[in-house]
C-alpha cells in the first residue's frame, strides 16, 4: 500500500482550493465510481466482490473510466457487502462476487439499475435506489463520521476536496493558540466518553501546564464490546484524526504525538500509515 502514497506540497490557501477544484473536475470527467465497503463488510466478503468487479472492468477496458474505491464502514452492516455507485449514490446490498457481472454490464455499461441488488423497504417492499432515501440513513446527521464510506481513505486529495485541512491552515495562519481555545469554547465541543467535559477546558489546562515537552495523544482504544467508533473513523477518514491532533498540538504547545490503536485493527493501522506518510509534507 505504501507505494501508492501520494504526497502534496501545500503552502497557501490557494493550494488547498486548487486541489479541491482539481478533484471536483476529475469527478466531472469520470463521474462513475464504485465505493465498496471495506470496513465491517470485509467479514462478509467485500474483498472478493472488489476483485470480481475490478477484473470485469479490466476485461471490458473500463478501468480508466471507472474508479473502484475501498471505503471505510458505510454503517448498514446487516446489508453487507455494500456497494455504492456514483454519481447517483445507488445503494446495492448483500452483493456477492457473482453479482459483479450485472453491476458492470447492466449498471456501468448499460446505465440500468440492477433491481435485485437494491435495498427493499421491509414494510412496503419498495425498492429504494439511493442510500440517502433509506430510512436507516435518512434521519442520520453525521459529524465525526461524515466522510466515512464517502471518500477514499487512502487519498489525501479526496479529504481535501471535502474541506479537509482548511481548519488547520486557518488556525496556523490566522489565529493564536488562545484564539483557538476561544473558538473551541464557542463551538461547544465536549468529550464523548460520558462525562461530556468541555474540550476548551482540557486544552486550556494542557496549555497552561508547566513543562518543556508536551505530547498530543490519540487514544483509539475501545473497551466496550462491539463498539467500533474509533475503528470506523481510523479506517474511513484517517486524515480527520491527524488534522484534529495537529490542531490540538498547536493549541497546547505539543511538538510530538502518539496514536494508540489496537493490533486487532489491521486495516486501521494500514490506512493510518498511509495517511501519516501523505501528511508528512
Amino acid at each position: 500500500m505504501l507505494q501508492e502514497v501520494r504526497t502534496l506540497v501545500v503552502k497557501t490557501w490557494e493550494d488547498l482550493l486548487s486541489i479541491q477544484s482539481k478533484v471536483s473536475e476529475e469527478k466531472k470527467k469520470n463521474p462513475i465510481d464504485i465505493r465498496i465497503c471495506h470496513g465491517g463488510c470485509t467479514s462478509s466478503g467485500s474483498a472478493k466482490v472488489k476483485e470480481a468487479i475490478v477484473a470485469l472492468l479490466k476485461e471490458n477496458n473500463l478501468e480508466e473510466q471507472v474508479k473502484v474505491i475501498e471505503t471505510g464502514c458505510q454503517g448498514f452492516c446487516e446489508m453487507g457487502p455494500i456497494v455504492i455507485m456514483s454519481p447517483n449514490d445507488t445503494f446495492y446490498c448483500r452483493v456477492k462476487p457473482e453479482d459483479a457481472e450485472d453491476i458492470v454490464k447492466e449498471h456501468v455499461m448499460g446505465g440500468k439499475l440492477v433491481d435485485r441488488l437494491l435495498y427493499h423497504d421491509p414494510e412496503t417492499g419498495e425498492a429504494i435506489p439511493c442510500y440517502k432515501d433509506i430510512n436507516f440513513y435518512k434521519k442520520q446527521h453525521l459529524l465525526t463520521l461524515k466522510n466515512c464510506g464517502r471518500i477514499d481513505p487512502n487519498n489525501i486529495e479526496e479529504y481535501i476536496e471535502k474541506g479537509g485541512y482548511q481548519g488547520l491552515y486557518k488556525l496556523l495562519k490566522e489565529m493564536t493558540p488562545e484564539q483557538g481555545i476561544e473558538e473551541m469554547k464557542l463551538s461547544g465541543l465536549r468529550g464523548r466518553g460520558g462525562a461530556a467535559f468541555p474540550t476548551f477546558m482540557k486544552w486550556t489546562f494542557a496549555r497552561n501546564a508547566k513543562g518543556d515537552e508536551k505530547y498530543i495523544i490519540c487514544n483509539a482504544d475501545e473497551g466496550d464490546p462491539g463498539a467500533f467508533m474509533d475503528r470506523s473513523i481510523l479506517e474511513g477518514d484517517p486524515h480527520a484524526v491527524l488534522e484534529g491532533m495537529a490542531i490540538g498540538a498547536y493549541i497546547i504547545g505539543a511538538k510530538s504525538g502518539y496514536i494508540y490503536v489496537r493490533a486487532e485493527y489491521p486495516i486501521a493501522i494500514k490506512r493510518l500509515k498511509v495517511a501519516i506518510k501523505q501528511a508528512e509534507e
